[in-house]
Parts: C-alpha cells; structure tokens; sequence
C-alpha cells in the first residue's frame, strides 16, 4: 500500500512535468503581450522553490541532460518519438472533452500506426505518411478550456511553473485519466508495471531538458529577474495553449520548467 501511494505521487510529479512542456515544447508570444494578471499568492514560497530548483537543476537534472546528449542521434530521436506517442494517451481523451472529435480520431489513428508500424512509437510513422502536426494537450488546458481560472501562480519542487489550475489538471490523470499510468500501476501485466512507467516519464523529462541546455544559461543571463521571467512567459504559455493560438514575432521553446529561449522570427 506504502509502495502504490509512493509510485502514485511521483507519478503525479512527473505527469505534471508533462504538462508543463506542452505541446511539442512549442510557445508563441508576440512582441509585446503579457499574460493577464494572476496572483503570486505564495510568491516567498514559490522563490525559495525556484531557487531549490535550480539548485538541483545544476547539481542532477543538467549533468544528465548533458550526458543524454552525448548519446548517438537515432537514440535521442528514438527515445524522443517514442515519449511524444506515449503522451498521445493522454492527448486523446482531453480532445474529446474538449469537443475536438475530429482531432481526437486523427491523434487515435495516429497512435495506432506509431504503436504498431512505428514500432512502439520509437519512429514517427505517422509524421512521414502526412498526418497533421501532433500538438499535445492536457487537463489543465481542458480545465482553461471549460472556464476554470488558473488560481494562484505556483512553483512546485523539481517541476517549476504550474497553476492551481494546472497542479489540479495533473492529479487527474492519475485519477483515472492517463491510459499508460492505469495499465502500468494496477494493471497484471508484466510488461508493463510501475518501473516502465516511472521510467518513461524520467525520460521524457530529461528528454526536453537535453533539447535546449544553454536556453536555460542565456535567459538567466539576460534577465533582471529570472523569477519573474520564467513566470510570465509560463502563463503566456498557458494562456495561448488553452486559446489554442499561435501567433507573434518570437518564438519562445520552452524545454522543461525552467528552461526557455527566445528566437527572434523576423
């Protein structure tokens, strides 16, 4: 019992991760937009947790991004694809509840070609056939979507940025949402149990850490407050995922909860 409640809250942590990344790691802000105004209601809190983040970001997390990155491309590509088809689960249901039925048929096909042809996902199949570009969606943007507000701004231990809202949407996939974590923590199967979960997961965030290493030096080096930073351009983030829109001047990729860069477009 000590075990499942253990697996079931750093599940919640890693799944959070998740949605934190968003789709594809993807962000688009305009040149001068700012997010509406939300509360910093726990901001001593949560500056003493960035700090704790970062703290670890450069002594565990980064170390290994680095060494993930060393690894021969076909791997990193592989591992990368085969996270993205296992986020496809989560993906789906989120589309039917968003009323996106079109969208949740196509993400289903898609996931059945890279499970099956695409060998567990490790090569995107679906992407060399023509399939729409995979953009990922989650509970909190559902949650955004049927008009819950986000609450207060948080700062959660090794995740980063998130939202009440947000922290909410994540418990509900452990709740009964994710497919995967269902089948691996109370399923019998062998093949899948709680260590391929946990694992998959792990890879996933080490995976979008590896992806962007300096974004995280070049923002700290360029900003006044990275605090404050990192918080605004998280719930623009939000704010246009859950608009689903996609516009502006700079394109800010946004690697894990603490990790962005900004690209000027023109």
């Amino acid at each position: 019992m000590y075990k499942k409640f253990v697996i079931t809250l750093i599940s919640i942590f890693l799944l959070s991760f998740n949605a934190i990344a968003g789709s594809s790691g993807e962000l688009v802000l305009s040149e001068n937009e700012k997010p509406k105004k939300i509360k910093d209601c726990f901001e001593k809190l949560n500056r003493a947790t960035f700090s704790f983040n970062q703290g670890l970001d450069r002594a565990i997390i980064s170390p290994i991004a680095k060494g993930y990155r060393k690894l021969p491309d076909p791997i990193q590509k592989g591992t990368g694809n085969a996270v993205k088809n296992l986020s496809t689960l989560i993906t789906i249901p989120n589309n039917v509840l968003q009323g996106d039925i079109k969208t949740a048929a196509i993400n289903t096909g898609r996931l059945v070609v890279n499970t099956t042809v695409g060998l567990l996902g490790i090569i995107d199949v679906a992407n060399k056939i023509g399939f729409p570009k995979y953009v990922k969606e989650d509970y909190g943007q559902t949650l955004g979507a049927w008009g819950v507000g986000p609450g207060c701004y948080l700062v959660l231990p090794v995740l980063g940025p998130s939202t009440i809202r947000d922290t909410a949407g994540s418990f509900a996939n452990v709740l009964g949402g994710d497919p995967w974590y269902n089948a691996s923590i109370h399923g019998n199967n062998e093949f899948l149990n709680e260590g391929v979960f946990l694992t998959s997961k792990a890879l996933s965030g080490i995976e979008f850490r590896a992806n962007n290493i300096e974004s995280l030096d070049n923002l700290e080096k360029n900003s006044v407050d990275f605090y404050a930073s990192v918080k605004s351009l998280y719930l623009q983030d939000r704010e246009n995922k859950i608009e689903n829109q996609n516009r502006g001047n700079i394109e800010v990729i946004y690697k894990n909860e603490e990790d962005w860069e900004e690209i000027d477009n023109q």
